[in-house]
């Protein structure tokens, strides 16, 4: 069963059509990447799905039911626009918004502690977010994002503003926090992170849905039968099997760059490369979700 599911969400701004007719479904336990240039629809669906705001039309799906009011203590939601109390302290104001969402005093403290020890906060405890950088201000925010343990977690552009180091202790949460059977939905514009941990996709352009589908099956789609080669001598290959779009010398072999023929499929064309070649490595090359993307929202 998908965990959440949005039919047909229609959202009306003052004349200006944000949503139109959006359909995503977001399986249980899984990453879900919600894709889409600026002005596309994304935030203001996920603040629909949050009950921010609430759809002209449409309907939104929590486990096969109408999502209600209570739902939103199942939910994490890190927003893209960031906002803490800047004059409070990191802990207390970590404790009561923890407590908002249905924690004790005592059990928010003791998680928050694990938390902040986690990503290495606790000097940050006593201190208000005025006083932290950017990148402390943002671990902040996640840790009291995912501090009330909630099955739906909603990360919205979350490595904005990290550094590499940052960014990549980040990711392996996510991907904890999935190993952990956490439903995660995830909006970013960075795509390599989608083609890393994201499962499932759906591109929004323009308030619609452009593509959807697992990111497995969408990079099949737009495969463009190209594969790199590695051979002892330079690659012999017949025009109605495969292009040679480039070839050059490497130590003692030679790597390639071909276009097969889409009517060979790729047991026979590795069977027919084999025939006159000796071929040291065959790996197709799928495109990125990056380049998907910009060839779908161009």
């Amino acid at each position: 069963m998908n965990f959440l599911e949005t039919i047909n969400v229609v959202k009306h701004y003052s004349g200006h059509l944000a949503l139109d007719s959006v359909s995503i479904s977001v399986p249980g336990q899984k990453i879900f990447g919600l894709l889409g240039p600026n002005g596309s629809g994304k935030t203001t669906l996920l603040r629909i799905i949050n009950r921010i705001t609430a759809p002209d039309s449409g309907e939104i799906l929590f486990l096969g039911r109408p999502s209600r009011h209570s739902d939103i203590f199942r939910i994490g939601y890190l927003p893209e626009e960031r906002g803490l109390y800047r004059k409070m302290k990191s802990g207390d104001q970590a404790v009561y918004l923890a407590r908002l969402k249905g924690l004790t005093a005592r059990d928010a403290t003791a998680r928050l502690r694990t938390l902040f020890r986690r990503f290495d906060l606790l000097p940050a405890w006593n201190k208000t977010p005025e006083e932290l950088s950017k990148g402390i201000q943002q671990k902040l925010q996640f840790i009291i994002t995912v501090v009330h343990e909630p099955e739906l977690l909603i990360f919205d552009e979350p490595f904005s503003g990290f550094d590499p180091l940052n960014t990549e202790l980040l990711k392996n949460e996510i991907l904890r926090l999935r190993e952990e059977g956490k439903t995660i939905i995830f909006s970013t514009h960075n795509m390599p992170s989608v083609d890393e941990i994201c499962d499932e996709t759906a591109f929004l352009n323009r308030s619609k849905i452009v593509l959807s589908g697992s990111v497995e099956s969408i990079r099949n789609r737009f495969r463009q039968h190209i594969f790199r080669l590695t051979t002892t001598t330079p690659l012999s290959a017949s025009p109605s099997v495969c292009e040679i779009l480039s070839q050059q010398p490497l130590h003692s072999t030679y790597l390639s760059r071909v276009r097969k023929n889409p009517s060979i499929s790729s047991s026979e064309f590795l069977t027919l490369l084999i025939r006159n070649n000796s071929l040291l490595s065959f790996e197709e090359e799928f495109p990125s979700m990056h380049d998907i993307f910009i060839q779908t929202v161009s």
